[in-house]
């Protein structure tokens, strides 16, 4: 034991704090985890922000439901991680009922400006000499759906007041709170990139109005996402969409050359949908339809079930030779698929088919490494981001995951109204022949996706991984690591991770001709390393981007139900139950 305490002490010396705490034992095969599962009966909620679980909690404590749980720590984390997401984002979710026994499936992103045509976008990229949507300024903003979202799932299934949900969230942002490390070290990254776009940003989010971010431990807040916090919380989603806060975006945007209005703010709504699943190796692993890239998740599981990833053993060469090249193919056809679903007939069961999985797992070479993956032909069937989740005393279950895309977002924020406007339109493609073709009133492609497992037509699993296209290839990590790999919830999410990049993008960018490059964290052996590059992947260290996983798992004993939490070292976050 002493010998082994030297050696964690070792790695944790020579690795970061995401990377060295994900090391496995080569002797006993087991993951060593950054801290214990998190054990509870009653409820429980696992978020990226410590005080914000808290909130969540003593949600659930007040007789609140899971819905009302997820409401409350969102709301707290809008506040206290900016930089990750907002009132000014969009939302998606799954809901399991316990007394429906069923699964709800959310989809609240927003539209882009009615008022934008493609070729007005076409003209002002052109002003800007750019062939893409840039990722600040006014052309990315697209009407944010997270407050709607809350709407919808506390109509369906909260139990306290919407105003009893955002309490917490208004108390801290008008008393202020101490900013966690992470978060710091992101907010201190974010301000230079937003000095100088129109509005209140600097006003809002430095300590001195002038560009000082608040450090770790500096106490911050924001009176005026309070009032805009309590006027829906007064007032329900029309404050938001049809009242003072719509007024104020409008008025701003029409002064400031913006194209969002009113009227798109009025006609905006969520959409309830049916959860897509495939069954991996006994275990029904349930994603959101596009325009979200679940499905990417799912099909990268159907290729791989075709493996013996449990004989290959965790980190071998085998093992993530196919779940890179799994990821090659699943991204072309994200690439060439993936759209509003209202724009786009998306071939969903074709994708995720046994079948078509079949197929495509003939172009996977076991000695080398892809250059170069097209889309498939499957057939038409019917059919940075926080990530949190909850669990209640009567079984019912939130998987949430909420974003302003990349990092605060567009930089745009409406002086008064506390909070910054996504940038997720900068997803869209100018390709006139993509299906995710920029167009008035359309949701662009999004990323950010909730999971959810059922075994045996029962809950099992409410789990996520945070951070733009790491997201289906962490979902993937994740699940092979409970179930071929025999991991516990938390040693699953604190397992060093992989990330293949460069790949093609539904905006229409290939990045790299060579087939992209892999990202490994310093947990995996460089055995593995140097046999993937016999293989010809080009494979990189690096030590961030690795996205950040919350789970709850369902686990029966003596008949009874313990929820089991998880909340992994490389956010600020925190698993509680009571």
């Amino acid at each position: 034991m002493k010998l082994r305490g030297l050696l964690i002490i070792l790695l944790f010396s020579l690795g970061s704090k995401s990377t060295a705490s994900a090391q496995i034992d080569r002797i006993t095969g087991k993951v060593w985890a950054t801290r214990s599962e998190v054990l509870a009966q009653h409820g429980m909620v696992c978020t990226s922000v410590p005080a914000a679980t808290q909130v969540g909690l003593d949600v659930l404590k007040r007789g609140g439901s899971a819905v009302d749980a997820a409401i409350a720590a969102n709301a707290t984390l809008g506040l206290m991680e900016p930089v990750s997401n907002g009132i000014g984002g969009d939302l998606f979710a799954i809901f399991y009922s316990a007394k429906d026994h069923k699964l709800y499936g959310l989809n609240g992103s927003g539209r882009s400006p009615r008022g934008l045509s493609y070729d007005q976008m076409k003209g002002e990229l052109a002003k800007l000499h750019a062939q893409y949507i840039p990722p600040t300024g006014m052309l990315p903003i697209s009407v944010p759906g997270t407050v709607d979202a809350w709407s919808e799932l506390h109509k369906k299934f909260g139990k306290l007041s919407l105003g009893d949900d955002l309490a917490p969230a208004i108390h801290y942002a008008e008393e202020g709170f101490p900013v966690t490390e992470l978060i710091a070290y992101y907010w201190g990254r974010s301000v230079p990139i937003y000095q100088g776009l129109p509005g209140a940003f600097l006003d809002t989010y430095t300590l001195d109005g002038k560009g000082r971010a608040p450090a770790k431990g500096d106490i911050f807040k924001n009176p005026a996402l309070a009032h805009s916090l309590r006027l829906i919380a007064e007032h329900g989603r029309d404050a938001y969409y049809k009242g003072e806060i719509a007024d104020k975006i409008d008025a701003f945007m029409k002064a400031n050359g913006g194209y969002l209005r009113k009227s798109d703010f009025d006609q905006h709504h969520s959409q309830w949908v049916d959860p897509v699943s495939v069954n991996y190796r006994g275990y029904d692993v349930f994603e959101l339809p596009p325009n979200g890239q679940g499905l990417a998740a799912l099909e990268m599981l159907t290729l791989l079930e075709g493996f013996d990833l449990k004989a290959w053993g965790f980190d071998s060469p085998e093992t993530l030779h196919a779940m890179i090249e799994s990821k090659k193919l699943a991204f072309a056809d994200r690439a060439k698929y993936y759209a509003d679903p209202d724009f786009a007939k998306i071939p969903i069961a074709g994708l995720i088919s046994k079948k078509y999985a079949d197929e495509r797992r003939k172009l996977i070479d076991p000695n080398h490494a892809s250059r170069s993956v097209a889309p498939g032909n499957p057939s038409l069937g019917q059919s940075d981001t926080i990530y949190l989740c909850t669990a209640d005393d009567e079984g019912n279950m939130v998987s949430l995951i909420q974003s302003n895309f990349r990092g605060m977002g567009s930089g745009i924020v409406v002086p008064g109204l506390g909070f910054m406007f996504q940038d997720r339109g900068q997803l869209f493609s100018m390709d006139p022949g993509s299906a995710n073709v920029y167009a008035p009133g359309k949701r662009p492609f999004h990323t950010i996706i909730p999971g959810f497992v059922m075994k045996d037509q029962k809950p099992w699993l409410a789990f996520g991984v945070m951070g733009g296209d790491m997201q289906p290839q962490g979902h993937v990590e994740v699940l092979t690591n409970l179930i071929d790999f025999g991991m516990s919830v938390q040693e699953a999410g604190d397992a060093a991770r992989w990330q293949h990049e460069g790949d093609q993008e539904p905006t229409g960018e290939k990045l790299t001709p060579t087939g992209g490059y892999v990202e490994v964290e310093s947990g995996v052996p460089y055995s593995t390393v140097r046999a993937l590059k016999m293989k010809g992947h080009d494979v990189r260290f690096d030590v961030g981007g690795y996205g950040g996983y919350q789970a709850i798992k369902v686990e029966m004993h003596d008949g009874q139900r313990v929820y089991v939490g998880a909340s992994e070292s490389r956010k600020d976050g925190q698993a509680a139950g009571y």
